[in-house]
């Protein structure tokens, strides 16, 4: 139990470094909050419901991990450099994928719901 509550306060620690320091993760947080009620009175059942809500949280996983993988590139390599510049490129297509998803998700709900 003493190393679930480690690893809680670990998360917790990443999720206020990233919403003081990164703009994206401060806009998808508030996404969530927004959303969150939103997919409660969107949503037709259940299921649908959770859909929503779990495409906002994903949105906010691959933000995280996106921002990660920027903060380890940029301490690794500072300058310029091409290769990293890929990498970066590609986390940012994972982030932008898991925004397509949601924006799919999303707009089925609509089209059920009306």
């Amino acid at each position: 139990m003493h190393a679930l509550w480690l690893a809680f306060l670990n998360s917790w620690r990443g999720l206020v470094h990233g919403a003081r320091t990164e703009r994206a993760v401060r806009l998808e947080l508030a996404l969530l909050v927004v959303g969150v009620p939103a997919a409660l009175a969107l949503g037709t059942n259940l299921w649908v419901r959770v859909a929503l809500m779990a495409t906002l949280l994903l949105m906010l996983a691959a933000e995280f991990l996106n921002t990660a993988i920027e903060k380890l590139c940029d301490h690794l390599h500072p300058g310029r450099h091409p290769r990293i510049g890929i990498v970066k490129d590609l986390a940012s297509a994972g982030t932008f994928s898991a925004q397509a998803l949601a924006a799919l998700i999303w707009i089925a709900a609509l089209f059920d719901r009306f």
